[in-house]
């Protein structure tokens, strides 16, 4: 290889770009673009503070899932291993159905439905039947070839996509709606905090979980084989992504911090952003918003429906094509039920799985800190499920389920009462690991 350059003959800076923009494509949801929105609102003169705070988690913890992702040769399975064939299978299929077919897939028509196309047209299930069959059949048609979705996202629909940001971003700094507005709520005594646990809700590692595997595979469909190198890229693609991130969450955060003048009453992100485009840009602003969001969603669908197709074709020895067939049927037909329905049944879930990605990331990226990796890793999934359990019970509005102790832990109001005891544990199981190895030696 060529030591003046960071690419292989096969794989050039060209294709390095497209795969971190088909990366950054990816993790930009919906949700993405709310959330920072909404959170810039509250900050108001402490912005930036909560913006760190958003970035931390927000775009630290899914570059971290992609660098160990990336060290294991991009496949959740190899980061279950530790865990064992039985509880890793287990928890590899419920992140992946989660995330796929089940949840965030569904969501993410409906969500682009209601706020791409019903200010235009209006609400309908009939509406809705129409745009999720037109919507679902372009992510199929994008999916069914996982070889070309670095063209198809990373070169064709992503610079689309980034315009429209750009504009969106551009205007937040050069054409606000309003000056900086005062600091509310909470964000007025911990704007880091509540920044932090906005970044956090977004549940973007989850996500990277599933998009490790569209890396290699993309890779891979370049000629890319070889481990050290797969990890190489995987890694460049995850931090052009973060960059990506970074720079349209900074951009929403001001935009919401400075529309308190005309967005005062909003109720989440997608007001803020509504209201916002149209007192600058009119109509097309609509227009403007509805690209983004859709786009947003298409790509991350594609994504989620590719990492499945994956994982469930090799599971099942079953045809690639068949399995995203089938995940898009059925995908399609969850999205109908509503996004009220989805919501409901998917934050329960989705808050009791978090915990389990996130300590999973860590152990992996910590594993040649012990010997006996197996012990540490199963005794500290073993109590962050307990704690993901009761976390999926509160969130579901089942809290008097759970006994009084766990809701007295730090941070348990903001569904991370897990965090202290994981940590707690990690440190114990090392030091048993500790001892274990120099009986050992002795």
């Amino acid at each position: 290889m060529n030591t003046t350059t960071a690419t292989s003959p096969q794989f050039g800076r060209r294709d390095v770009f497209a795969l971190g923009f088909m990366t950054f494509a990816l993790f930009l949801g919906a949700g993405n673009i709310i959330f920072p929105a909404e959170s810039g609102l509250q900050a108001g003169t402490a912005v930036w503070r909560a913006a760190i705070g958003f970035l931390l988690t927000g775009v630290g913890l899914p570059l971290l899932t992609v660098v160990a992702l990336a060290r294991v040769g991009g496949g959740l399975t190899a980061l279950t291993k530790p865990l064992g064939q039985v509880a890793g299978t287990v928890l590899a299929v419920a992140v992946y159905l989660a995330i796929g077919p089940f949840f965030a897939t569904p969501r993410t028509a409906v969500v682009s439905y209601e706020i791409g196309v019903v200010p235009f047209f209006g609400n309908s299930s009939g509406g809705l039947l129409l745009y999720s069959t037109v919507y679902f059949a372009l992510v199929l048609y994008l999916a069914i070839t996982p070889n070309k979705m670095m063209e198809r996202i990373g070169t064709l629909i992503t610079p689309v996509l980034l315009v429209a940001l750009a504009i969106l971003g551009g205007a937040a700094f050069f054409k606000p709606a309003g000056a900086v507005g005062d600091a509310l709520a909470l964000y007025n005594q911990e704007a880091f905090l509540q920044g932090f646990l906005h970044g956090y809700l977004t549940m973007d590692a989850l996500g990277a979980l599933a998009f490790g595997v569209v890396i290699a595979t993309a890779l891979r469909s370049k000629g890319v084989q070889a481990e050290r190198l797969i990890t190489r890229y995987s890694i460049y693609a995850g931090l052009i992504a973060a960059a990506g991130l970074s720079a349209v969450y900074l951009s929403l955060f001001y935009l919401g911090a400075t529309s308190q003048g005309i967005a005062g009453e909003a109720q989440n992100g997608g007001q803020v952003l509504a209201i916002y485009v149209q007192h600058v840009f009119g109509p097309v602003g609509n227009l403007l918003l509805a690209l983004v969001i859709g786009l947003a969603c298409l790509t991350t669908a594609v994504g989620l429906l590719v990492a499945c197709g994956e994982f469930f074709s090799e599971r099942l020895n079953i045809a690639y094509k068949y399995v995203v067939i089938f995940f898009v049927l059925f995908s399609w037909a969850v999205s109908n039920q509503g996004l009220e329905q989805l919501i409901k049944v998917s934050i329960p879930v989705l808050t009791g799985l978090y915990p389990l990605a996130i300590v999973l990331v860590v152990l992996s990226l910590l594993d040649r800190c012990w010997r006996c990796t197996a012990l540490v890793f199963r005794g500290t999934m073993l109590v962050t499920l307990v704690f993901g359990v009761v976390d999926g019970l509160a969130a579901a509005g089942l809290a008097n389920w759970v006994p009084e102790l766990f809701s007295r832990l730090p941070l348990a109001q903001q569904q991370m009462g897990w965090l202290m005891p994981a940590i707690l544990v990690i440190l114990a199981l090392t030091l048993v690991d500790r001892y274990w190895a120099k009986k050992t030696v002795k």
